[in-house]
């Protein structure tokens, strides 16, 4: 089993590896969601001694720009203790659709490194090894290489095959897109965690992903075995995120997120984002689009209804309420996000309601 010798070398890794982090807390990052986590959210939570990602998705042309933008925010506002060359912000890729080698031009011809590239969603376990050789040699090892898996195989699979520095385990509940079939992270942390270190890569920290909002759910990937944390529908509540007002008032409106949340490819179909590997599809707060679509409406109506909405998503009511049909990624834990508030702000009540129920035991005091 893990244990906690194996957390606390997992800690002092990521420490020596990013040492403007938090020196006493888990680690908190900010997931890397698609056009949503631009240079202003990714700062905010590194700004807070965490590490925010940036969301490239499949599309990588604006990447040297992006890693521009944050240069030139930290020229004038550097965050303490980021080592020489290297920007205290990540990088996201979905790597079935996204060009490893124009990823590799704009790490290679940025004076600073990103601190790491979490990769997701191959189109094969080769072509990921392919990244996470490609970008080592294009950053000079500056950058660290995180892997998001959702089984118990594919992180001993990955672990293998490409010595990742992160393994972020993603459970479920996560909004967004992930596995069809994966359980939460109650189960998937602790059996990953139990098989890696029965197989020789205990050595390789552990991040929680999928259902965390809050110091709870924290607190409790801790336990299972998690180094640290990454949140997503939380910060979809933050004025950082790049997303329309009525997507934020969707995410913080929803409720029993188990049941008002859903995974479903109807929403990739709808927007025509298909070309996903087989067995992923997206977890979002369910809509007309989804009921219809449920109830039997014909594909070309029910993407009639959606493009006529996409004229028109300025309004609150595309996006909230039952004739809503905009598409509104968010993962099970809305119905614990009940307010926006900055991303510096979210980190730090996170972190400190984690350190209380850490420290007591687990014994809540709200």
């Amino acid at each position: 089993m893990a244990n906690n010798t194996s957390q606390s070398s997992h800690r002092a890794t990521l420490q020596s590896d990013y040492p403007w982090i938090h020196p006493t807390s888990p680690l908190i990052t900010s997931a890397p969601m698609r056009l949503i986590a631009q240079s202003e959210l990714a700062l905010a939570v590194s700004r807070a001694q965490g590490i925010g990602f940036l969301g490239l998705g499949t599309d990588v042309t604006g990447l040297s720009s992006l890693l521009q933008d944050c240069s030139t925010s930290l020229s004038t506002t550097p965050i303490q203790d980021t080592p020489s060359g290297i920007l205290p912000t990540g990088v996201g890729f979905i790597c079935w659709g996204a060009s490893l080698p124009k990823t590799i031009s704009a790490i290679t011809s940025s004076a600073l490194k990103p601190c790491a590239a979490w990769l997701f969603a191959p189109s094969s376990l080769s072509s990921l090894v392919e990244w996470s050789e490609g970008i080592r040699k294009a950053s000079d090892g500056k950058t660290r290489i995180w892997i998001q898996v959702g089984t118990v195989s594919s992180a001993l699979e990955v672990a293998q095959a490409c010595s990742p520095d992160a393994l972020i385990i993603q459970g479920s509940d996560a909004g967004g897109h992930g596995l069809v079939n994966s359980s939460s992270i109650i189960s998937l942390l602790p059996e990953c965690a139990d098989a890696l270190q029965s197989s020789g890569f205990g050595h390789i920290p552990l991040i929680s992903a999928g259902g965390i909002s809050d110091g709870r759910g924290m607190a409790a990937s801790v336990m299972l075995g998690a180094s640290g944390v990454t949140l997503g529908t939380r910060f979809l509540a933050s004025p950082e995120a790049v997303v329309k007002e009525g997507y934020r008032k969707a995410v913080v409106e929803a409720k029993d997120g188990g049941v008002s949340t859903g995974r479903t490819k109807v929403y990739d179909q709808l927007r025509g984002t298909t070309g996903w590997p087989e067995g992923y599809n997206g977890r979002g707060v369910l809509n007309a689009s989804f009921r219809d679509s449920v109830a039997g409406m014909e594909f070309e109506e029910n993407r009639k209804l959606y493009q006529q909405t996409e004229g028109r998503i300025e309004s609150e009511a595309e996006w909230v309420g039952e004739k809503a049909r905009m598409t509104t990624y968010a993962g099970t834990a809305v119905g614990l996000v009940r307010s926006v508030k900055p991303a510096g702000k979210i980190v730090e009540e996170v972190r400190k309601e984690a350190a209380v129920l850490l420290e007591s035991g687990g014994r809540s005091r709200r």
